[in-house]
């Protein structure tokens, strides 16, 4: 696992045709990977307890806050979390893609608390970008939190990954600079709190590249109480 006195991390470039088998390595070592992404660069590691502590080590975030996974597809997100009509259109229309939906734990399933949070949900991303979606495709979902110190900027290419959190660090795939540089939107799903939307149950946390507006507009209009009854 990486530590603060550890070498410092190696910097892949994307035409490197090892690049992925490396960055392989590295999180099944337990070590912890920076990615690039549609939005900013991202820090990846397993869901193992040692990984995912070793990521909030890192990044110096509250362990209470949560990781999200990044998938390779969709039906990924069918093992562990529960996955509505809502989600779906959701997925439909924005994934892959900056949006980040926290949707409940699946009944009967139990994920590490480092990445639920409050135990009862987990959020979930389909970057629109091929190496998080290659690695989980191979490893299984990811967690994937922003490469930056907490509360401090966003890394938006492979030297800002290296310059905030080198000591941590295996390796960086190095991608280039980000298209995008603003975080993924982030709504909860079948939430209990603010209903924006009606009986839709959407409840906004981040705002992003994706507006209010059209995720609402992805959900649909909300039903009329006694419709098709």
């Amino acid at each position: 696992m990486s530590a603060p006195d550890a070498p410092a991390p190696s910097i892949v470039p994307l035409s490197d045709p090892d690049w992925e088998d490396r960055a392989v390595a590295a999180l099944e070592a337990q070590q912890l990977v920076g990615v690039p992404t549609e939005t900013v660069y991202g820090l990846a590691a397993l869901t193992t307890d040692a990984a995912l502590a070793a990521l909030i080590a890192a990044k110096g975030r509250s362990a209470a806050k949560g990781i999200t996974l990044a998938l390779a597809w969709l039906d990924q997100a069918e093992a562990f979390a529960v996955v509505d009509d809502a989600a779906r259109r959701l997925a439909h229309r924005f994934w892959p893609g900056p949006l980040t939906m926290v949707l409940p734990v699946a009944p009967g399933t139990s994920l590490p608390t480092l990445l639920t949070g409050d135990g009862e949900s987990v959020g979930v991303r389909l970057p629109d970008h091929p190496v998080p979606r290659r690695l989980a495709g191979r490893l299984g979902p990811l967690a994937l939190t922003s490469a930056n110190l907490s509360g401090q900027p966003a890394a938006l290419d492979a030297r800002s990954v290296v310059a905030a959190l080198e000591p941590f660090l295996a390796l960086v795939v190095d991608g280039g600079p980000v298209r995008g540089g603003l975080a993924s939107t982030v709504v909860r799903l079948g939430a209990r709190g603010d209903r924006a939307g009606g009986d839709r149950s959407v409840e906004f946390l981040r705002d992003g590249p994706i507006s209010r507006a059209l995720i609402l507009q992805a959900l649909g209009p909300p039903s009329v109480p006694g419709e098709g009854s």
